[in-house]
């Protein structure tokens, strides 16, 4: 009793500290894919495969119950503590590799995900991708508004130059 009490309490608070949390099965997998899947996750997640019961628990104690339905055969969460979408990128691209892999859903910024909602997150583009590209954006932005005070000087200046030649002449 004292181990499941613990293990709820675990649980519970990877579901609270976690920025998402997402649901798969793993039926069939190895324990070598197992690895392999945690080793793909580990800079933005932790892996975790819990009964069934103690997680329902976990979860509804942390005021999710996203996962309610979803808590059938073994079960096997992926506790996101850095960018979500490159995790459901990974658990994507793993479940191509090894379709035995279903991502049944997901828990991110308050809202239940369903499987098709984190299949649309994996197709994002990732954090860092974003971030270069608003850089890009705003670069070029600021070339442009450089070239444009550029070039009012030289235009007033050859304007003024025009002007003189005419009354000198």
């Amino acid at each position: 009793m004292a181990t499941k009490d613990a293990t709820v309490a675990d649980l519970q608070r990877k579901f609270e500290e976690s920025d998402a949390v997402l649901l798969t099965e793993y039926r069939g997998l190895t324990v070598a894919q197992l690895r392999d899947l945690r080793n793909s996750i580990r800079e933005h997640a932790t892996y975790a495969v819990a009964k069934n019961t103690l997680t329902k628990i976990a979860a509804n104690n942390a005021g999710i119950t996203a996962f309610d339905d979803e808590l059938a055969g073994p079960s096997a969460l992926a506790f996101v503590h850095g960018d979500t979408v490159a995790v459901a990128k990974a658990l994507r691209d793993f479940a191509k590799a090894n379709p035995l892999l279903v991502v049944k859903a997901g828990y991110f910024d308050g809202n239940a995900l369903t499987a098709a909602e984190v299949g649309k997150l994996a197709d994002l583009e990732s954090r860092e991708v974003l971030l270069a590209k608003a850089a890009g954006a705003m670069q070029a932005a600021l070339v442009g508004a450089a070239q444009l005070f550029n070039a009012l000087p030289a235009k007033a200046a050859r304007g003024f130059g025009a002007l003189q030649e005419k009354q000198d002449a």
